[in-house]
């Protein structure tokens, strides 16, 4: 029986049309998903394929209702038997939060797999319908079962929880530069590595629960760059304009400056969520090295990047969680 795959599309370069096919600029989320699935010779070749449009934009235009849409469209076909796998296409200016926002909210073991582009679909030397091919049949593969959320894109796989973008515009533009790469895809022919070593879909404690009604509320959760003289008050105006939790993108090992940390403390001490990540590229963020944690009330981000440890923290503060369980989540996932 061939594997059955279903394609949501919600835009991106990889739907994007160029102003001329030698220019770089372009306007993402243009295509619909039959004409991108029609460009792709053979396609079908990896098994049944359909296609549904979630969304049409530009992913710095995603936003946490499409997500919550597109988990709750996932997890229903997911109960399906005929359905043996799922390709979301996605812009990828913001792909690596939502891989990991599924990562924690899709509710199967069957393979759920994002792919994009970083040329758009008429541009000489389009990345896209080769990473789309080989992102349908990873997603048609047995063997992607239990690998959680997967990012197919130039030939390699990579998982929600590692994957990042390192470059603006090259095609090679995402690194798991900490924990390496899953596997690889090389015109559908799979090759896998690992499995994932943290929590992850089914094993969620999110997953189960998320798109059964009342829906989670997630609340407001900042994203506060460190440098050089930061302004302590840049908290203060977060959490005045609403925020419930503050994630620092903190200098080197998720540091900040003296009168951050004071102002940081006295907030931790009053009940807001602060997590410490760090700006810096790769490396995990220890507890008690740079600061004494303990005392201060800060949480440590461990392996996430500032843009997934804010997705983990509203999540822990959706489900009323305390700072030392929050802590321990960012050790699972």
């Amino acid at each position: 029986m061939k594997s059955h795959v279903k394609i949501l599309a919600t835009g991106g370069t990889i739907a994007g049309i160029t102003r001329t096919p030698a220019r770089s600029g372009y306007h993402a989320g243009q295509m619909g998903i039959q004409d991108m699935i029609d460009t792709v010779p053979d396609l079908k070749s990896l098994g049944d394929i359909s296609g549904e449009q979630i969304a049409n934009v530009g992913s710095q235009d995603m936003t946490f209702e499409i997500l919550i849409r597109l988990t709750c469209r996932i997890n229903d076909l997911m109960k399906q038997d005929d359905i043996h796998g799922i390709v979301v296409t996605h812009g990828t200016d913001t792909m690596e939060e939502t891989a990991y926002f599924l990562n924690l909210s899709v509710n199967s073991p069957k393979p759920v797999v994002l792919t994009g582009a970083m040329r758009p679909a008429d541009a000489i030397s389009a990345d896209g319908p080769l990473n789309l091919f080989n992102a349908v049949a990873v997603a048609a593969d047995p063997n992607a079962r239990e690998r959680g959320v997967l990012v197919v894109m130039n030939d390699r796989i990579h998982g929600a929880h590692s994957l990042t973008k390192t470059n603006t515009t090259s095609v090679e533009t995402f690194l798991s530069p900490v924990n390496g790469l899953v596997g690889t895809v090389n015109y559908g022919k799979t090759a896998y590595f690992r499995f994932p070593f943290r929590r992850h879909t089914y094993l969620s404690e999110f997953s189960s629960r998320f798109c059964q009604p009342p829906h989670p509320l997630l609340p407001r959760v900042d994203i506060i760059y460190a440098c050089i003289d930061m302004p302590p008050d840049l908290i203060d105006f977060s959490l005045a304009g609403g925020a419930k939790g503050i994630v620092i993108a903190g200098d080197g090992n998720g540091n900040m400056n003296q009168a951050t940390i004071k102002n940081a403390g006295q907030k931790a001490a009053s009940g807001t969520c602060i997590v410490r990540s760090s700006r810096v590229p790769t490396g995990t963020v220890s507890r008690n090295v740079e600061m004494n944690d303990d005392t201060l009330g800060f949480i440590v981000s461990d392996e996430l990047n500032p843009a997934k440890a804010r997705i983990l923290l509203m999540l822990g503060l959706s489900n009323k969680y305390s700072q030392d369980q929050i802590q321990q989540l960012f050790y699972s996932y």
